[in-house]
């Protein structure tokens, strides 16, 4: 009896990439992963990557999962990559110089250009938007002929189907694409220069071409396998999480504090650095606090979390005051870039500095949704956690009494099973058309 295919999802980060397939019951039945080299920063605010270290993790890693599907052969590729990443390449998709990572800060001419154009709340506004890096790219390296601006994902697309110069709603974002009227707005084509093209922008999802034969072989996947636009990767996580009604919000507890809220409109704000993903028929509203795991790591290691947690009760309050973070300066849910951290005073017990920190980041994401409430989004009904403070069980139950709503660590966490699952939802729908090309 021939078994089912398997549905892919590929994401692209700056160290290392990762794939993973799912069957047609939604279940992870393989998985590969592979390490790329870090980005060079070769000036002050520069961060730049060789595209084609991508290209060849992404070959590799499929290649690894390919021999894993022995029997369940691929249908659809989803793929996401880091969002802001941006290179230009001509029109066969050779890059024309190295990409500008999504943590670049040195177009910083091309921004003042854009700040004087630019809607007030437009997430292309700044030297880290992908417009801001394609002006400054495309000044800096001044191509003969016309190029094309890709992001990560837009680029590996191309190099898997030969089909270049397609982006997503997603990705397109931080380029200037409007995404409530799906179109280019004017005063991006004043602020680019003449010889970029835009890319056509598809849904996240969009069916876009097989794969290149050629490629095809190499990896080992069957030539029909279908290629998806693809999207950034902090929105295939939370595809991952499984949010997908208004009021389903997502925490990240990585590094820093990000919060994500399904809205049936969009919500932005420059002055917190909010902006809106169109997310199916909805949209993702979020926005991200300067607290985090950063500051728990300057004073304990994940082993010492886990015992001394042990020792904290989630249901009474440490009786401190703190707004955990790591320097001066706060972005959202309070705009000031001179606050200060508050972590005094400090009491001789770890575990109640320990619980203090918790409460006071639990604090800050309840600030959190209720700044994105007042601006217009829903408030959240359920709270969706990943990243690694997701594992914390008596962080989750201090969050949850704070919040005062459900909060359940996310059974996926992964960006690549978001894309996995989308490619899925993609190819059982009753009908494509339910992903439809805008443009």
């Amino acid at each position: 009896m021939k078994r089912p295919g398997s549905f892919v999802g590929l994401d692209i980060g700056t160290s290392g990439c990762r794939a993973l397939a799912i069957d047609d019951q939604g279940i992870q039945i393989a998985e590969a992963r592979v390490a790329m080299p870090e980005p060079v920063r070769p000036r002050p605010g520069s961060v730049e990557q060789d595209p084609e270290c991508w290209w060849q993790s992404v070959q590799e890693v499929l290649s690894a999962l390919a021999r894993q599907l022995q029997g369940q052969p691929p249908i659809a590729i989803g793929l996401d990559a880091t969002s802001g990443t941006l290179l230009l390449a001509d029109a066969d998709g050779r890059p024309i110089g190295p990409a500008l990572m999504y943590d670049d800060r040195s177009a910083s001419e091309a921004a003042d250009r854009i700040a004087r154009l630019a809607p007030a709340d437009s997430p292309a506004r700044g030297p880290g938007s992908s417009l801001a890096k394609a002006i400054s790219l495309a000044e800096g390296l001044a191509p003969e002929g016309e190029t094309l601006a890709l992001h990560q994902s837009d680029w590996i697309t191309g190099r898997l189907t030969g089909r270049y110069g397609l982006s997503d709603w997603n990705n397109a974002l931080k380029l200037g694409y409007e995404t409530r009227r799906l179109h280019w707005p004017d005063w991006v084509r004043t602020c680019i220069p003449g010889t970029v093209g835009l890319p056509r922008v598809l849904a996240p999802g969009a069916p876009i071409a097989s794969l290149d034969p050629a490629v095809a072989a190499r990896i080992g996947f069957p030539p029909t396998t279908l290629v998806l636009a693809g999207t950034t990767d902090s929105t295939a996580a939370v595809m991952a999480a499984g949010a997908a009604c208004p009021g389903d919000a997502v925490t990240s507890l990585g590094s820093t504090l990000v919060i994500k809220v399904v809205s049936e409109r969009p919500v932005g704000s420059s002055r917190y650095g909010i902006y809106s993903h169109r997310f199916g028929d909805h949209w993702l509203v979020g926005g991200a606090s300067n607290s985090g795991g950063r500051v728990l790591r300057r004073f304990f290691d994940d082993r010492e979390i886990a015992e001394l947690s042990r020792r904290i009760d989630p249901e009474t309050d440490s009786g401190l005051d703190y707004y955990p973070l790591p320097g001066p300066g706060e972005r959202f849910p309070h705009h000031d870039p001179k606050l200060e951290p508050r972590l005094e005073p400090r009491p001789s017990d770890p575990a109640r500095f320990l619980h203090g920190l918790l409460e006071g980041i639990a604090v800050i994401e309840a600030e959190g949704y209720a700044r994105l409430a007042e601006l217009g989004a829903p408030a959240p009904t359920r709270v969706l956690s990943v990243g690694g403070g997701a594992r914390n069980t008596v962080w989750t139950r201090l969050r949850a009494r704070r919040l005062g709503i459900p909060v359940i660590a996310a059974e996926h966490q992964e960006a690549a099973f978001g894309m996995a699952r989308l490619a899925r939802e993609t190819m059982t729908s009753t009908t494509l058309a339910s992903h439809p090309d805008p443009t």
